[in-house]
């Protein structure tokens, strides 16, 4: 009998993450900051069209430097969210003096010509992939890279339907929320994507498949049989690893979608938008399960945190789209962006941050797995290099513990550590790779005094 597909986990919207709309971030402000930051703030309010998760915004800043945000009232932080842009930190010299030496030759490219740095940054990135991915295309974001990865999918199988994982994010637009799984981005918008299938995740904690915490795979053999019945599939699109809720799925998932994939004619797709380079210790997070996608997307950091880059890496194959449109931006082969992306691969390797990130992960994570036992408020702790996430549930129901996680988040902003909140009550803990071991220990000192002080 089929299993349907399940609607998301989380119907209310504030499981989403640390959203803009609690009385906790209104006592903050009220306790935190000066009347000329709450008149910035109006300010802001006054002329940007309100969403959840940002406008209003809660705070105003100053400058980035390494791992620090200043706000304007000359307060720091270390950025443990950073939007996942700050692989190398905020600001890391080489790449702005990248940036600057292009803006004073070529600041822009425009279409139909090439330039310099985008021919270097396509076949660096070549080199650097491993398997057959050897073409490459550039966006001015990550969401804009998955729409092509939708239409190449579509042009190179002939056919228009996905699968893709409920609670997934590939970005805000109406295509990429189409193959989202996300109610804060989906819900009430009205009709979506046709053809976009959705199946439950790779979760052991939460499995539809009776795993019991230890994945079997099960979730994955799932997907090839709804890739049997919907005969129409042209990919299956996949978050390597789902930063949201620092979700890790077991080699023998990636070699079963894989094979499910191949035997259905299937393309498999990775978002690796906020993960790739370097931030799971390796340069691309698929390289710790043994396999090689047709196509993966990566983003965020690729512009060093300072400009807005992403790129598509596809099987050399699936260069079959000569005579249509598949991108098309304005800024698609930057100069500028280009620059600092070289920039920002030449510090991941000359700084040998890819050891690092695998090395203080593995310390960090021994760490939590400590307060995990001495915290009864810490349901699992988990991660994968420098990608880091902290479960909180009751104590006594073990259910999620949504309003113990949002107050240790402004306990610890309180004490100058900033972070994300994933699915309402795991604390998201992403460091630039640059941070020191201390910082990073006292980073971690903070959230556990946060939750012994809230539990």
């Amino acid at each position: 009998m089929k299993l349907a597909a399940s609607p998301p986990q989380h119907g209310d919207l504030s499981a989403e993450g640390d959203v803009n709309l609690s009385p906790l971030r209104k006592r903050w402000e009220a306790e935190n900051l000066a009347p000329a930051t709450r008149d910035l703030l109006a300010e802001d309010a006054k002329y940007f069209l309100h969403q959840s998760l940002s406008t209003p915004c809660f705070n105003a800043l100053a400058s980035a430097s390494g791992i620090w945000l200043e706000d304007v009232e000359g307060r720091r932080y270390m950025d443990f969210h950073g939007n996942s842009v700050h692989q190398v930190g905020h600001g890391h010299p080489r790449v702005v003096q990248a940036i600057r030496h292009a803006l004073d030759t070529l600041p822009f490219s425009p279409r139909r010509f090439t330039n310099e740095a985008a021919v270097a940054l396509a076949r660096r990135l070549v080199e650097l992939a491993p398997g057959d991915l050897a073409k490459v295309l550039f966006a001015p974001g990550g969401t804009s890279a998955i729409g092509m990865a939708l239409k190449l999918a579509r042009v190179a199988t002939g056919r228009h339907k996905t699968i893709s994982m409920w609670d997934a994010f590939h970005g805000a637009s109406l295509d990429a929320i189409s193959i989202g799984g996300e109610a804060l981005f989906r819900r009430d918008i009205g009709p979506l994507l046709p053809g976009t299938e959705h199946v439950p995740p790779c979760d052991p904690r939460d499995c539809r498949f009776g795993c019991g915490g230890t994945c079997d795979a099960r979730c994955a053999e799932y997907v090839g049989y709804v890739l049997e019945k919907e005969e129409d599939v042209a990919a299956v699109v996949v978050e390597t690893v789902r930063s949201t809720d620092v979700q890790i799925p077991p080699r023998a998932y990636y070699e079963a979608l894989r094979r499910a994939c191949d035997r259905h004619g299937a393309l498999l797709i990775l978002d690796e938008i906020p993960i790739c380079l370097g931030r799971t210790g390796t340069m691309f997070a698929f390289e710790h399960y043994g396999i090689v996608p047709d196509i993966v997307v990566l983003g965020k950091g690729l512009g060093g945190g300072v400009f807005p880059m992403a790129a598509l890496i596809a099987r050399e194959e699936l260069d079959v789209a000569a005579e249509r449109a598949l991108g098309h931006y304005t800024h698609e082969k930057s100069s500028v962006g280009c620059a600092a992306a070289l920039a920002t691969l030449a510090v991941i390797e000359d700084e040998h941050l890819l050891d690092r990130a695998a090395q203080l992960g593995a310390r960090a994570l021994e760490r939590m797995q400590d307060m995990r036992r001495r915290l009864p408020l810490i349901g699992d702790v988990r991660g994968i290099g420098l990608l880091l996430g902290m479960e909180l549930v009751d104590p006594l129901t073990g259910g999620p513990a949504r309003d113990a996680a949002e107050r240790v988040l402004y306990h610890c902003l309180g004490a100058g550590l900033s972070f994300k909140i994933g699915q309402g009550n795991v604390l998201v803990l992403s460091p630039p790779l640059v941070i020191s071991d201390k910082d990073l220990h006292r980073a971690l000192a903070i959230v556990e005094s946060a939750i012994g002080a809230v539990g």
